[in-house]
């Protein structure tokens, strides 16, 4: 068999399309969910604290010279991002769930 006709094979089996839709989709989903922490959860938030934006939180380790930048610890970046995580970890869990429920009432 050739290389040619066992990818063939490989790209039109149900099993491939489906993950490579999957990738899409949740690709897309990551992006709607980062704004959504962005645009949406985190400034209601900043502001019931103050004001504060977290993207701008950092603690400086090295303040900048002239020749070189300051070296930042950006930990409202990385609160951003682990909101992101949960918000999408919570939402694949919710649909394999769904999912499972549904092959349990089929089976």
């Amino acid at each position: 068999m050739s290389i040619v006709k066992e990818f063939k094979e490989f790209a039109v089996k149900g099993d491939a399309l489906d993950m490579a839709v999957g990738i899409v989709i949740g690709a897309a989903f990551g992006k709607i969910v980062t704004s959504l922490v962005n645009d949406v959860i985190m400034p209601p938030i900043g502001l019931l604290l103050g004001g504060v934006d977290f993207k701008n939180l950092v603690v400086t380790l090295k303040a900048a010279t002239v020749d070189q930048p300051a070296v930042n610890l950006r930990y409202g970046q990385f609160l951003n991002s682990v909101i992101d995580f949960l918000i999408v970890a919570f939402s694949i869990f919710i649909a394999v769930k769904g999912i499972n429920s549904l092959k349990k009432k089929q089976g």
